[in-house]
C-alpha cells in the first residue's frame, strides 16, 4: 500500500516552523527560568485564599429585651441589609440589651465594595435608628484574618500578669514587622488601678460612691493653659498634672466632714496591679506535669504576604529578644505555626510533583528508551513551569490546592508528548522512511497524530474546565484544579508540537536515522512486523467481529461488572462523603458550661478534659483558654469563636507530634479522646465538642438542623425533639442546641415614686449598682512606659458583692442636693425573680433555632446519620407543633418559604455536599454535550460520537471497586477524578476511532481497521494510562486527595483494558451495515 500525499495541518506546520528554529532551545531555556521565578514569587500558604466577606454590624439597645431588640434593631436591619447586591445570607442574634448580625456575601464578592455598600446602606438609614439606640459598630472579617503565627510565653516563676505586661512589650516589636497584619494578646492579666471604696466608710463620712468619680477624674488632669511672655522669650505654661502612683491617688481629698478633709485613702483601697480575672490561660505539656501560666499572642499577615517569609521573619525578631526583653525563665513556645506547615506541605508536594515527573521518566523509559524518554522529559518541566507561571500571573497562591492540580495534571499532560513520540519512534520502524530524512519523518508522524491529538486535548478540557463553575464556598477550592490542568494541557500541546519534534530529530538521529531503523519487508510501507502481544489481540478480536454471540456475551460480561460496581454505593459498600478528614497537627475541644457556671468552675472542667488530653502520646503541648477564645482557624472564622468569652466559656487548643512521627492520624486521635471528654462533660451537664481543621469550606457544625415554625413554642418543642432524635442515632455525637438553660435573674426594680420623693433618678441608682458589680473606668492612669493602658476602676471589693443584701447596703445622695442626706438603696428598690430572657437567632428574615452535632463511627460521613433521622423525622406530627398538616416538610437546600407551618432544613455539610455534588453534576452534564459537540463537528455525524463516548462509563467498573477495596469515601475529589478520567478515556477513543478512519481511507476493510487500530494505537494508550497511574500514585496516600488518585488510577486501568476491545467493536457494529451496503 503507498503512502498519502502529506497534509501537514495546523500540527505539522507548528512542527516545521519549529524543527530547525534556533528559537526552539531559547523556548525551553525561558520556559524553565520563568518556572524558577513563579516558584520564588510564589506566596506560600497552606490553604487557597478565598474571598468571602464577612462583616459583623454589632448594635446597643441597654437595657432591652432581645423581643424588643428583634423588632427594633434586628429585623429593620435585616431588610435593609438584604437589599444589598451579592448578600448570600444574613444572620441575626438578639439578646439582652444588643443585637448581632452577620452580613454573608457570596465567594468571590469584593470585600471592600462590601464594606462600602453596607455602610453607605446604613448611613443613608441612620435617621430611622430608634431612640436609646446606639449607631452600628461595622467589623468585616477575611480569610486573612486568621493568625498564621500564635506565640505562647509560659513560665513557671511567672504570673498571668507579669506575663502579660511581657507579651505586651513583644507585640510591639512584632508590630513593626512589614507583612505583619494584626496582632492579639490572649489572656493573662493586664494592669489596672483600682479603687475598692467601702460603703459603710463612705456613710461614715457622709459620701456617696458617685461623688467620688468627679474628683478623681479632675485630679488627673494635665494640659497647656497657654504662654508667658518675659524678657522676650515665651514661656509655655502647663496646669495640673497626672496621677503617677496608688500613693499619690490615696491622697486625693474626695470631701470634708466635720470641717476636716476626707482622703481616698480613708474611704477605699488603691491597688496598682492586675485586673480582676475574666479568663485564665495554662500551657500544658501533659504526661502529668503541672500546667503554667500562659499568654498567647497571635499574628495575622497582610493579604498576599507569603506566609512562610512573614512567620520566618517574626520568629527571627522574637529569637533576638530572648535574653533582653524575654527573660530566661519565660518559655516561648510556637502553638500554632501555618508558615511551617504551608512550607512543609509545599516542599512535600514539590517533591511529589518531582517523583511522579521522575516516575513518568522511567516509564517512557522503559517502553521507548532513554532518548525517548529524554524528550518527554524536556517537555514536562516546561509545561510546569508555564503552568506556575501561569498561576502567579492570574493571582493563585503556591498552595496544597495549587500544587495537586500540578501533580493531578503530570499524568495528563505527557500524554501529548507521548503520542507524538511514540508516533514519531513508530514512523522511524516503518520500512516506508528508509528513503526520507528524519525531519521529514517527524513532520508526517506529527501531521499523523496533530488533527486528533488537537481534538482530545480540547476534549479532555472540556471535561475538566467546567468544574470551575462549582459554586459555594467549595469553589475556590477546586478551581485551581481545572483551571491549572486545563492550562497545563494547552501548553503541553503546544510543547508536544513544537519541543518535542525538534528534540527528537536532535537526539534520535545519531542513534537511529531512517535508513537505519525500518524494518523489513518492505512490500507493506505502513507496516511493521507483530509481536505477541499484538498476536494475542488479533486472537481476541477477530471472533468478536466475526461471531454476533461472542459480541453479546462480552457486553453482557462489560455490563454485568458496571452494574456491580455501581450497586456498591446503593449498598453501602462505598461510602459518600464530601470530603475525608484531613491529617493536621492540632484540634481543638470547644466546651459550653451551664448558664451561671463561674469561672473557676469552667477552667475546673477544662483542667480535667485537657488531663485526658495530654495523656496521649501524640500530644505535644495543649493550652487551656478559660473565659477567653483560642486563636481562631477559618473554621473558627466562619463560626465566630473569636467572640467565645465569659465565665461559661473554654477551648482547648491540642497541639500534636508532626505527621512523620506519629502512626494516627489527627482524627483518629481526636476520636479516641471523644468519649472520656464527653463523659466529663455529662458530669458537669455541659456541652463540649471536638473541632477538627475541616479538609475544606468550613461550616456552623458537620451537621446542622434548622428549625422553623409558626410560634416559639412550636419551635421550642420540635427542636427539643428533633435533639432526642440527634442523640437515639447511631454515630452522632457533640449533640447541642442554640438555647440557654432555663434559670431565674434578680431583678432590682426601681420604686418610682419613693425615688421621686428622695430627689434620685433612676439613672443614678443604675449608675450605683453597675459600679459596685461591673466597675467603672473613670480615666486613664498615665504611665507612658507601659505598652497597653492602665484604666483607673472604681468598684466595689468582690467579698462585699457576692450577694444581693450587700448591694441593698449602698448609700446614695440625691442628685440635685448635695447637702441632702444619704439614702441606703434598699429603701429606694424592690428585688424579684424572673427568668432570664433567651437569645433570639435568625436567618434570613426568620426565626430559627440550629440544633448541632457531628459524626463518629462506622460511617463517619452526614449523609448515612441523616437518612436514617429522616426517617424518624418522617413519623412526627405536625399539628403537634403547631401546623395545619400532618406531615413536617423537611429541606435541603432551601430555606422553608413560610413560617406557618413547622418546618426543618438540613444545613452544615450536608448542604455542602449536596450543592457539590449538584454543580458536580450539572458540570458533568455540560462536560458530556460539550465533548459530543466537538466530535460532531470533527467526524461529520452524530452516531460516531456516541461511539467514543461509551467508553466512559467504564471507568466506573475500576473506580467503585477500588474504592471499596481501599476503605476509602467516595468524595467530591473522586468525583473530579472520575470526570478527568473521563477526558482521558474519551482521547484515547479518538486516537482509536480516528485511526480506524484513517486505516480505511487508505483502502482497508472495516474489519481490518478496526483490529489494526487496537492494536497499533495501544501501545500509546498503554503509556498514557501508565502515566497517569504513576502521576497519580505520588497523591495516593493524601487523605484529602486520595479518592481523585483512586479514580484517576483504577478507572484509568478499567477503561483502558475495556475500551480498547469496547470501542472498535462498537464502531464495527455501528458501521458493519454501511460497509456491506
Amino acid at each position: 500500500m503507498k503512502e498519502q500525499n502529506y497534509h501537514p495541518g495546523f500540527a505539522g506546520k507548528l512542527a516545521a516552523a519549529f524543527i530547525q528554529s534556533k528559537l526552539t532551545i531559547i523556548t525551553i531555556v525561558a520556559s524553565l527560568l520563568l518556572g524558577i521565578l513563579a516558584i520564588v514569587l510564589l506566596p506560600r500558604e497552606e490553604e487557597p485564599q478565598i474571598k468571602v466577606p464577612m462583616i459583623d454590624v454589632m448594635v446597643a439597645m441597654p437595657g432591652a429585651t432581645p423581643r424588643e431588640i428583634e423588632e427594633r434593631v434586628s429585623i429593620p436591619m435585616e431588610k435593609l441589609l438584604y437589599e444589598l447586591p451579592g448578600v448570600e445570607y444574613i444572620y441575626s442574634t438578639s439578646m439582652p440589651g444588643k443585637s448581632l448580625l452577620v452580613a454573608r456575601f457570596y465567594v468571590g464578592e469584593d470585600l471592600e465594595t462590601s464594606i462600602v455598600r453596607l455602610n453607605q446602606k446604613l448611613q443613608t438609614n441612620f435617621d430611622r435608628i430608634p431612640h436609646g439606640v446606639s449607631r452600628p459598630l461595622i467589623k468585616p472579617h477575611t480569610i486573612d484574618d486568621v493568625p498564621v503565627l500564635a506565640l505562647t510565653f509560659h513560665s513557671t516563676k511567672y504570673d498571668h500578669f507579669t506575663l502579660r505586661r511581657l507579651a505586651a512589650q513583644v507585640d510591639d516589636e512584632v508590630k513593626n514587622i512589614f507583612a505583619v497584619a494584626q496582632t492579639t494578646l490572649i489572656g493573662g492579666m493586664r494592669r489596672q488601678v483600682r479603687v475598692l471604696f467601702d460603703p459603710l466608710k463612705l456613710a461614715a463620712r457622709n459620701l456617696s460612691v458617685t461623688e467620688l468619680i468627679p474628683r478623681l477624674q479632675q485630679a488627673n488632669r494635665q494640659q497647656l493653659s497657654g504662654t508667658l511672655e518675659s524678657l522676650n522669650h515665651e514661656i509655655r505654661l502647663q496646669t495640673g498634672t497626672f496621677l503617677t502612683s496608688a500613693k499619690e491617688i490615696g491622697r486625693i481629698v474626695v470631701g470634708v466632714y466635720g470641717g476636716n478633709p476626707v482622703y481616698l485613702n480613708e474611704v477605699a483601697t488603691v491597688v496598682d496591679g492586675p485586673e480582676e480575672p475574666a479568663s485564665y490561660v495554662l500551657f500544658g505539656h501533659g504526661k502529668g506535669t503541672p500546667e503554667e501560666a500562659a499568654v498567647t499572642l497571635s499574628v495575622a499577615k497582610r493579604p498576599g504576604a507569603n506566609a512562610v517569609h512573614v512567620v520566618e521573619t517574626v520568629l527571627e525578631k522574637v529569637e533576638s529578644l530572648k535574653g533582653t526583653l524575654i527573660p530566661d525563665d519565660v518559655s516561648v513556645s510556637i502553638t500554632r505555626d501555618y508558615g511551617e506547615t504551608a512550607a512543609e506541605k509545599s516542599n512535600e508536594l514539590l517533591l511529589h510533583m518531582g517523583i511522579a515527573v521522575f516516575g513518568v521518566a522511567l516509564l517512557i523509559l522503559f517502553f521507548l528508551g532513554w532518548r525517548e524518554s529524554t524528550i518527554v522529559m524536556l517537555a514536562i518541566p516546561s509545561t510546569l513551569s508555564l503552568t506556575l507561571l501561569l498561576f502567579y500571573l492570574y493571582g493563585y497562591t503556591l498552595n496544597r490546592i495549587t500544587l495537586f492540580a500540578l501533580i493531578f495534571s503530570i499524568g495528563i499532560l505527557v500524554d501529548d508528548a507521548i503520542v507524538v513520540v511514540e508516533n514519531i519512534v513508530r514512523h522511524l520502524r516503518l520500512p516506508g522512511s528508509k528513503n526520507k530524512t528524519m525531519i521529514q519523518v517527524a513532520l508526517e508522524a506529527v501531521a499523523e497524530v496533530g488533527n486528533p491529538t488537537i481534538l482530545a486535548t480540547w476534549a479532555v478540557i472540556a471535561a475538566i474546565l467546567p468544574m470551575a463553575f462549582v459554586g459555594g464556598l467549595m469553589g475556590p477550592y477546586m478551581r485551581p484544579i481545572p483551571i491549572g490542568a486545563s492550562a497545563a494541557m494547552i501548553i503541553s500541546m503546544f510543547i508536544a508540537f513544537t519541543v518535542t519534534p525538534w528534540a527528537a530529530v536532535h537526539i534520535l538521529k545519531s542513534h537511529c536515522s531512517p535508513s537505519e531503523c525500518a524494518v523489513e519487508p518492505e512490500d507493506d510501507e505502513d507496516h511493521a512486523p507483530d509481536d505477541f502481544f499484538t498476536r494475542l489481540y488479533h486472537r481476541i478480536m477477530e471472533p468478536l467481529l466475526a461471531r454476533g454471540s461472542a459480541r453479546f456475551l462480552f457486553f453482557f460480561i462489560v455490563i454485568g461488572l458496571l452494574l456491580a460496581s455501581c450497586s456498591m454505593v446503593y449498598l453501602g459498600m462505598v461510602k459518600v462523603k464530601m470530603l475525608p478528614f484531613d491529617n493536621k497537627s492540632e484540634f481543638q475541644v470547644i466546651l459550653n458550661m451551664p448558664e451561671g457556671s463561674t469561672l473557676e468552675q469552667t477552667s475546673r472542667a477544662a483542667l480535667e478534659m485537657a488531663e485526658v488530653v495530654g495523656a496521649e502520646p501524640e500530644v505535644v503541648n495543649y493550652q487551656i483558654y478559660s473565659g477567653t477564645a483560642a486563636p481562631f482557624n477559618f473554621n473558627g472564622l466562619v463560626r465566630h469563636y473569636f467572640m467565645r468569652g465569659g465565665p461559661t466559656m473554654a477551648d482547648i487548643q491540642v497541639n500534636l507530634l508532626p505527621k512523620s512521627k506519629r502512626d494516627l492520624q489527627s482524627h483518629d486521635i481526636a476520636k479516641r479522646v471523644r468519649p472520656a471528654i464527653a463523659k466529663i462533660a455529662e458530669k458537669y451537664n455541659a456541652a463540649v465538642a471536638v473541632a477538627e481543621v475541616p479538609p475544606g469550606p468550613p461550616v456552623l457544625q458537620t451537621l446542622v438542623a434548622e428549625i422553623y415554625g409558626p410560634t416559639d413554642k412550636a419551635r421550642i418543642a420540635l427542636a427539643r425533639e428533633v435533639k432526642k432524635i440527634f442523640a437515639t442515632t447511631d454515630g452522632v455525637v457533640d449533640i447541642d442546641w442554640y438555647r440557654e438553660e432555663e434559670r431565674d435573674k434578680t431583678i432590682i426594680t426601681v420604686d418610682k415614686e419613693k425615688a421621686a420623693l428622695h430627689g434620685i433618678s433612676e439613672g443614678t441608682i443604675t449608675r450605683t449598682v453597675q459600679i459596685a458589680l461591673q466597675g467603672l473606668s473613670i480615666d486613664l492612669f498615665h504611665q507612658p512606659r507601659d505598652k497597653e493602658e492602665i484604666p483607673l476602676v472604681l468598684q466595689l471589693p468582690r467579698a462585699k458583692r457576692a450577694r444581693v443584701e450587700q448591694l441593698l447596703n449602698l448609700q446614695i445622695r440625691p442628685d440635685m442636693n448635695p447637702q441632702a442626706p444619704l439614702v441606703p438603696l434598699r429603701e429606694l428598690v424592690h428585688v424579684t425573680q424572673k427568668p432570664v430572657e433567651q437569645p433570639i437567632y435568625r436567618k434570613n428574615l426568620k426565626r430559627v433555632i440550629y440544633v448541632t452535632g457531628d459524626v463518629a463511627g462506622a460511617a463517619e460521613s452526614p449523609v448515612y446519620p441523616i437518612l436514617a433521622m429522616n426517617k424518624k423525622l418522617a413519623k412526627l406530627d405536625g399539628i403537634k407543633y403547631g401546623g395545619l398538616q400532618h406531615k413536617i416538610t423537611i429541606y435541603n437546600l432551601n430555606q422553608p418559604f413560610t413560617e406557618t407551618e413547622p418546618a426543618m432544613k438540613w444545613d452544615g455539610e450536608w448542604h455542602i455536599t449536596l450543592e457539590v455534588f449538584r454543580d458536580l453534576g450539572l458540570a458533568f452534564c455540560v462536560v458530556m454535550i460539550l465533548i459530543y459537540m466537538l466530535m460532531v463537528g470533527w467526524f461529520k455525524n452524530y452516531i460516531t460520537p456516541l461511539v467514543v463516548m461509551a467508553a466512559i462509563p467504564f471507568s466506573l467498573i475500576g473506580i467503585l471497586p477500588a474504592h471499596w477495596a481501599l476503605g476509602a469515601f467516595f468524595t467530591a475529589t473522586s468525583m473530579i477524578g472520575f470526570m478527568a478520567g473521563a477526558g482521558i478515556v474519551v482521547r484515547n477513543s479518538i486516537i482509536l476511532v480516528d485511526f480506524i478512519e484513517l486505516r480505511r481511507s487508505h483502502g482497508l476493510s472495516l474489519a481490518d481497521a478496526v483490529v489494526e487500530a487496537g492494536a497499533v494505537r495501544f501501545r500509546p494508550m498503554l503509556l498514557t494510562a501508565l502515566a497517569v497511574v504513576v502521576g497519580a500514585s505520588v497523591i495516593l496516600a493524601d487523605p484529602i486527595f486520595q479518592g481523585l488518585a483512586i479514580s484517576l488510577m483504577f478507572g484509568e486501568i478499567a477503561s483502558l483494558l475495556i475500551s480498547r476491545m469496547a470501542v472498535p467493536v462498537f464502531y464495527y457494529m455501528v458501521n458493519k451495515g454501511k460497509e456491506e451496503a
